[in-house]
Order: C-alpha cells, then structure tokens, then sequence
C-alpha cells in the first residue's frame, strides 16, 4: 500500500498529525493488507502497530461511511483500549463521514443494541461483550470486510480466547489482521481454526 497512493482525505489527515511515510512496520504489513491477504503481524511496542490498524480500516472503507452494517471489526482488551482506540480513530476522521463505535463490558446492552442498528462502519469491541451482541440478533456481521486484534497479548485468558473464536464461525469471507509482540500458541491455534492461509510477518 503505497502511502502516495492512500485515500486524498486519509493522506490529508495523517499528514496534519506529521505522519508522512510508514515505518518500518507498517511498511511490512500495509501493503499485504491491501493486497488482501490475511495476516499475522508481529512487532515489539511503539512500533505502529494501531496506526497501521487505523489506516488499513479507513483506506479500506474508503474513508466514508456505506449502509449500516458494519464492514471493520477490531477486538482489543477492555474499555479503557476500547476508548483509546476510539480517540485514535477520531484524530483521523474528523473530516470524514466514517461511524465508529466501541462494544465493551460496562455499557448497557439495550443502548448499544440500539446505536449499532441504526448504522457503524467500525466496531472496536472486547470479545465478551462482542459475542453477546451477536448472539442477541443485534448486529450484522454479513458485510464484515476486516477482522482485527489489536495486541493479541491480552488473549492469555481461555474465556477471552473462546469468545474471540466464535466470531468467525459465523463469517463466509473476511480478511483476518492479527497484531501482536511474538509468534505463540495464541497465534498457532487461530491458524488451525481460521487463519490456515495466513501470511506472517515479523519485525526483524
């Protein structure tokens, strides 16, 4: 994904926060991305990992909003990497028609029932309260284009993990972006339940 050749409103936007180019990371994975391809991306802290997330899912939705069923799903921790990816996304879109939207524990189900039908383009959601959602009949998972783990660390707990597995079951076609510090069996038995033609790259 060459970063000439980005959405003018995304260039414009990363541009007014003195991102001009990628590092190396994003250099690495961007581009597989845009080629389509699913993948395992690995690479220690600060290396630009939720940046590479934010720029994938908007140059991919195209920087606007479509329908109402979500096309980007981004699975992170807790509320608190929920709102902080969240505010991330907002120093992006500011001028764009883009919806996003956090999922998590502590919100009242009803209400996000509510804001989810009536129209997102990005969920950033915990497992958990993900799961529930869907089970409730509350969102449309049809249209998904991108499934995302933001720092796959944090799916040590086998709960956490079980909830981050059943998602995909239900999907027919998706690109699957994985994030995280190292290779592990975390990462191994994604490839064995729905990640098997995943490509890796990591950070030499």
């Amino acid at each position: 994904m060459s970063y000439k050749k980005l959405q003018p409103e995304l260039k414009e936007a990363l541009s007014e926060h003195q991102i001009t180019g990628y590092t190396a990371f994003q250099k690495g994975v961007l581009s597989k991305i845009k080629g389509g391809a699913s993948i395992f991306g690995i690479a220690p802290e600060n290396s630009g990992k939720t940046t590479a997330i934010i720029i994938a899912t908007l140059q991919k939705l195209e920087c606007k909003e479509f329908e109402d069923a979500p096309r980007a799903l981004i699975f992170v921790k807790d509320k608190k990497s929920a709102l902080a990816m969240a505010a991330e996304f907002e120093k992006y879109t500011k001028r764009m028609s883009i919806r996003v939207y956090c999922a998590y524990d502590e919100q009242n189900i009803e209400d996000q029932r509510a804001d989810i039908y009536d129209g997102v383009d990005v969920v950033i959601a915990t497992p958990k309260r993900l799961n529930k959602i869907f089970y409730l009949n509350s969102i449309n998972l049809g249209k998904l284009k991108l499934f995302m783990v933001e720092d796959a660390e944090f799916l040590s707990k086998a709960s956490t993990f079980s909830d981050l597995l059943r998602t995909p079951e239900s999907l027919e076609k998706c690109q699957y972006v994985v994030f995280s510090t190292q290779f592990d069996n975390r990462m191994e038995r994604m490839q064995d339940s729905f990640m098997a033609n995943a490509e890796i790259f990591t950070l030499a």
